[in-house]
């Protein structure tokens, strides 16, 4: 069937990312409708309906689908959506954010991307760039839409983005001039048909680099020959394991560019603690020294950073029990990089909705330093199986049971940790959200509380 020629764009999704694609196309004097099959989105419709915006929340309408110019899915919404399938069949093109946010953005950009870490090192580098004197705009899936800096009056250097691999898998036109590969495992394989599909999607950050462009990439990352290889870009590295131009080291980070040759001494890396934080500031300053700053600039930045909330932040120490709240770990490598840590034992609280989550990689991390396991959400009787022979698995019906049952269980000097390898929305509405549950029952604790030694 041939595809009608029609005038509008069709957002689909109404979320943050959604309403601001919606209201930018419509300043930009585009006919847009917007759809979401949430009946919650009311209010973000009658927003857009205030503009003239055409909406439809809580159903979807194959022929508002079929009768579209372009369709623009928010990340969030998966690109197997059947009225979405059915509207391509018929010819109706697809396209995302970042594709009409470059077609309109003549600011250079910083793209980061990666399995974890993302959002810690996308604040680090805006954090980097303004102590090296630049300005900057710094959004994309940290939070804040990429358009909004195109509606932004003030002018900036740079723009640094958080960049998803739903938001690359629409990318056709898409180049950072400075993009960042964090790492890659194992995740969201509910989206994608296998491991291989994810990763190719995570490399495609570069394939539209250009010679003058500059990719920073882990050199630790196990398929790094064989994705670096065919680059078109500037190649600068970083590692715990490799000489590179970034190396983390018992002293710092040895930092040995065309440029630069120095240290960033652990005195100023305080805020990162662990292996792949470490590895998240040396990328960030390699970006940072890509983009014109400076090494002794980049000290004071590091030294002066606040990491992003829900990622290892500390909560109390009650009795000599220390509790932190990691729950933006929502895969099962970051719960491996979490549990590296620390050097005391820990009782893990782990769980939630799964996303096809496989736990064998998790094993040895868990016989080397959990004590216990307390159980949450959906993945409950998942988490019971492939532990249950490793170390005490406890089912706990509620944050509040977990943290309570960690608490009764644990001796001063151990760590209760929330880092619970799955998405939050069984149970809350995000992962800050699930964050904030956590803190709320630790905080909440008391000395009496509970049996156990504590009680």
């Amino acid at each position: 069937m041939t595809h009608i020629n029609t005038t509008y764009d069709l957002v689909i999704g109404m979320g943050r990312s959604g309403t601001s694609m919606a209201r930018f196309l419509h300043s930009r004097g585009q006919s847009v409708k917007a759809t979401d099959i949430d009946p919650a989105r009311a209010d973000a419709a009658a927003e857009l309906e205030a503009l003239g915006i055409e909406t439809c929340i809580g159903a979807h309408s194959q022929e508002m689908f079929d009768q579209a110019a372009t369709l623009i899915p928010s990340p969030g919404v998966p690109l197997t959506l059947p009225y979405i399938q059915k509207a391509v069949e018929k010819g109706v093109p697809l396209t995302g954010e970042l594709d009409i946010f470059s077609r309109y953005c003549n600011i250079p950009v910083i793209a980061v991307t990666g399995t974890n870490g993302k959002t810690t090192t996308t604040a680090l580098v805006g954090e980097l760039l303004q102590a090296c004197g630049f300005s900057c705009f710094t959004g994309g899936n940290i939070g804040i839409p990429l358009v909004n800096a195109l509606t932004d009056k003030t002018t900036v250097d740079w723009i640094v983005a958080e960049v998803s691999s739903f938001q690359l898998d629409l990318a056709k036109t898409f180049a950072p001039k400075i993009g960042l590969l964090l790492n890659i495992s194992e995740d969201h394989l509910d989206r994608y048909p296998s491991y291989k599909a994810y990763r190719m999607s995570k490399w495609s950050l570069f394939s539209r680099q250009t010679k003058t462009d500059t990719a920073v990439i882990n050199r630790d990352i196990p398929e790094f020959h064989a994705g670096a290889k065919t680059l078109p870009s500037t190649r600068i590295c970083f590692s715990s394991t490799h000489e590179a131009q970034a190396r983390i080291t018992e002293q710092g980070i040895r930092i040995y560019t065309s440029n630069t040759d120095g240290l960033i001494p652990n005195e100023v890396l305080t805020p990162f603690t662990g292996i792949h934080n470490r590895e998240n500031a040396a990328a960030a300053a390699l970006a940072a020294l890509a983009a014109g700053g400076c090494l002794d600039s980049i000290c004071q930045g590091l030294a002066r950073f606040t990491p992003p909330s829900h990622r290892m932040a500390f909560v109390r120490n009650l009795d000599g029990v220390s509790f932190y709240n990691d729950s933006k770990a929502t895969n099962v490598d970051a719960v491996i990089r979490a549990l590296a840590s620390f050097d005391n034992e820990i009782l893990l609280i782990l769980g939630g909705r799964e996303k096809h989550t496989n736990f064998a990689p998790l094993v040895s991390a868990v016989k080397a330093s959990v004590k216990e396991i307390m159980a949450i959400g959906e993945a409950t009787d998942h988490i019971l199986d492939a532990f249950e022979t490793v170390c005490r698995v406890v089912p706990c019906t509620s944050m509040a049971r977990a943290v309570t049952a960690a608490w009764q269980a644990a001796l001063p000097g151990d760590i209760v940790l929330l880092s619970p390898a799955c998405a939050s929305f069984d149970m809350y509405k995000n992962y800050e959200e699930r964050g904030e549950a956590f803190t709320a029952c630790v905080t909440a604790l008391t000395s009496s509380t509970g049996e156990a030694g504590h009680g």
